[in-house]
């Protein structure tokens, strides 16, 4: 335990970690650095973790975590409000989730082992990549409660709404912007919604 806090020294170095991702990223952390940031000499992290990719991988949960907790529960609920400001509500959400954490797992890109380390992880929060089918889900009950078409397709609609949120933010990361440069465009949600509640095919 750390003295007068209750925190284990693990669980110290897990936060302190994921205070550094979420200020810089996680790419090119090392042990050096991350020991610096939590007060302690490098050879400590060897103590309470195999290697440095498990540290990270926890650190990484815990950014992700935070990050969730910090935009609230879902605002889409079957059977409550109307199915437009649902989707509406929850695709604003979605982009505010991909905005934080996409540049983070984009810097992780050349080290594959920390993200197969935290994909491992039991409870593993959902992140960008679990939204497809929590989305998809809310769909089928939205459809059992008639309030969208018997024959509708689920997982398309999802794959679409949610592909959009990576359309909106990865280009920005290509071209070294940082999150702060993203911008989602005047209607840009409204749009996406409208057109999947309504299709493009011509009117009959």
């Amino acid at each position: 335990m750390l003295s007068g806090t209750g925190t284990s020294l693990r669980d110290h170095l897990i936060e302190s970690t994921a205070q550094v991702i979420a200020r810089r990223g996680a790419g090119g952390l090392t042990v050096r650095g991350i020991a610096k940031e939590a007060g302690v000499a490098a050879g400590v992290l060897y103590n309470h973790f195999a290697d440095r990719e498990e540290l990270l991988a926890l650190a990484l949960r815990s950014y992700v975590r935070s990050v969730m907790a910090s935009l609230g529960d879902s605002p889409a609920r079957p059977g409550e409000r109307t199915v437009e400001e649902n989707l509406t509500g929850f695709m604003t959400q979605a982009i505010a989730l991909h905005v934080a954490i996409l540049p983070v797992f984009a810097g992780l890109l050349g080290e594959p082992k920390v993200l197969a380390r935290f994909f491992d992880q039991p409870g593993t929060p959902a992140g960008g990549l679990g939204l497809r089918d929590r989305l998809a889900d809310y769909l089928r009950a939205e459809r059992r409660l008639g309030r969208i078409a018997a024959e509708a397709d689920t997982d398309s609609p999802a794959t679409m709404l949610i592909g959009a949120c990576h359309e909106l933010v990865l280009p920005h990361l290509y071209t070294g912007a940082g999150p702060g440069r993203i911008t989602v465009p005047d209607g840009f949600v409204d749009d996406l919604v409208a057109t999947v509640l309504r299709g493009i095919g011509p009117r009959t």
